[in-house]
């Protein structure tokens, strides 16, 4: 017998049960369904066997680490139910691409023609897959072994990634016989992933799964397909590099090739940036170029450098930050929790800023204000601007896509610019890296160097800054004049060596430690480079340090 703490009382069970048995006797207990156990403060998987005295919680679909784990599964049924449906033709397969919206973008490989047929037959044989209840089981395998099975399963991306495994062993998960290396954890049986959706899109599809809205069935995919152009923009680009995975990466830097990629790489941002100045040079008649984006996607450096390109058409931008039209801290809305609520448009004094902008536009001399946040009050010193036939203001803030911003202003005066970074570097082909994960490396690493933030902190308030996105970049991003992207292929494995020391602080007692565990297993991916050789305009110094832009 097995004595285990649940909700603070003692429950006992016999020997051989498993996580997914306990579970059962509390499933009523949720309105969600439980994914993971975490036992003496590590998480399980369902299929494993207790802990005799282990005191334990659940994780719920509800959960981000309870969702992901949703996810996983519902991708390795649909690559088995794709495989199924080729009957096991290898040199066909897919590669899930990115996320867009609420689906995730998967491209056809190796001659494969993705047609609304081969849609509905996978889409049947995933739901028999599910319907079957099939156990899914999880084996260690040597680093040789795991190389030798998905070499001759045709999986040649996994054997690359494997080659820089430091560890001896590896975990892969079978279904139904089709084995599968995935980064992260899994759910026990295929009945519990029923709810997904396949979308004919472009040359391939989009696989819709439950959100946070939606826990119970599938939300309704809207195209979103200017951010679809820019993904798909930034893929393209890595395959001219030849990276299209981690271990493409890897490769490039063993080879001593690194160097070549972060030029070209840095030229191709670069390249976009001057096509976005040109388009609003040859537009005529803006006077406000609008920019927002999500944290941490390098908006500070992005506005220098398109403030240089522009100057070279002539024109003389000036920064305006939004964040100095600030109500004053007294007037600021509060959150559902008491805080205040500095990402909600009510945070602003629009009425202020619109005012103000119009009468720039008028040719009116305006003094502006500053925003001092250690008094959180507005004030003004002196800073006069006065816009002349050439002058041009570059208006970087959380809103700057959303018009309740800039309702006064003239359409044609206005220029949005939405700047993400959009990362299409995948572990492998079946394992997508989170644009949010790049940005949380960035903004623990910047936030350590520049304001003494432990890492503990900046994963703490992730949640709430993600939910600030979600309600105020998000659903203005389409209606940009212009996207870019500012994720460098590269990058991460610049950021590798600034954040692992962060990481390792946060003791395994700490509520961040999970989210901590799972980013450090995920930067063992990447071979580490030095930062010494980027450039000093690149997007990455503003969060490692050494730009030549005040960030």
């Amino acid at each position: 017998m097995v004595t285990l703490k649940i909700n603070g009382k003692e429950h006992s069970y016999d020997e051989d049960t498993t996580y997914e048995k306990v579970v059962a006797d509390y499933q009523a207990e949720y309105d969600n369904l439980i994914t993971l156990v975490v036992e003496n403060g590590k998480l399980k998987e369902l299929f494993r066997k207790p802990k005799d005295g282990a005191e334990i919680s659940f994780i719920t679909r509800k959960d981000d680490m309870g969702r992901k784990a949703y996810q996983r599964t519902v991708i390795l049924i649909m690559v088995k139910a794709i495989d199924d449906v080729l009957g096991g033709d290898k040199s066909k397969y897919v590669k899930v691409e990115f996320a867009i919206g609420k689906g995730y973008y998967v491209s056809p490989k190796g001659g494969l023609e993705i047609t609304e047929e081969f849609l509905r037959k996978v889409e049947a044989r995933m739901k028999e897959i599910v319907e079957a209840d099939l156990p899914i089981v999880k084996k260690t395998y040597s680093i040789d072994d795991a190389v030798k099975l998905f070499a001759d399963n045709g999986m040649m991306d996994k054997v690359k990634l494997f080659k820089y495994r430091r560890s001896s062993s590896v975990n892969v998960y079978e279904l139904d016989g089709y084995p599968d290396y995935f980064y992260g954890y899994m759910l026990p049986r295929t009945s519990y992933a029923p709810y997904f959706d396949l979308v004919k899109y472009d040359e391939g599809f989009m696989l819709v799964m439950p959100d946070k809205k939606n826990l119970h069935g599938v939300p309704e995919y809207e195209p979103l397909e200017k951010l679809y152009g820019a993904m798909m923009t930034a893929t393209q680009w890595g395959q001219k590099l030849g990276i299209d995975t981690v271990g493409d990466l890897n490769d490039k830097i063993c080879s001593g090739e690194l160097s070549d990629v972060i030029m070209v790489q840095e030229a191709l941002q670069e390249r976009r940036i001057a096509e976005i100045a040109k388009d609003i040079y040859e537009r005529g008649g803006v006077k406000f170029v609008m920019i927002a984006g999500p944290s941490s996607s390098g908006k500070t450096s992005f506005s220098h450098r398109l403030s240089i390109q522009l100057a070279s058409y002539g024109l003389k931008p000036h920064p305006i930050p939004v964040d100095d039209y600030f109500v004053n801290r007294e007037d600021t809305p509060l959150d559902e929790n008491g805080n205040y609520n500095f990402e909600c448009i009510e945070a602003i004094d629009t009425k202020q800023f619109n005012d103000d902008m119009l009468k720039l536009l008028a040719g009116e001399r305006v003094e502006l204000p500053t925003f001092n946040f250690k008094t959180g009050k507005r004030e003004y010193k002196g800073n006069y601007k006065q816009l002349g036939k050439d002058d041009i203001l570059v208006i970087e803030g959380i809103h700057g896509l959303n018009d309740k911003m800039s309702y006064a202003l003239p359409k044609e005066s206005k220029y949005k610019v939405y700047i993400s970074a959009l990362t299409c570097l995948n572990v492998d082909e079946h394992n997508r890296i989170a644009t949010t994960d790049g940005r949380l490396l960035r903004r623990m690493v910047r936030d350590a160097r520049t304001r003494g933030t432990s890492a503990q902190g900046t994963i703490r308030m992730w949640p709430s800054v993600r939910r600030g996105e979600e309600e105020n970049i998000f659903p203005f991003q389409e209606s940009a004049d212009a996207t870019f992207n500012s994720a460098l292929i590269y990058e991460l494995a610049v950021l590798k060596q600034f954040a692992e020391p962060l990481l390792f602080a946060i003791g395994p007692d700490e509520p961040e430690y999970y989210e901590a565990k799972r980013l450090l297993k995920f930067l063992e991916y990447f071979l580490g480079v030095s930062s010494e050789h980027l450039p000093n305009n690149s997007l990455v110094r503003e969060f490692v340090g050494g730009s030549v832009f005040p960030v």
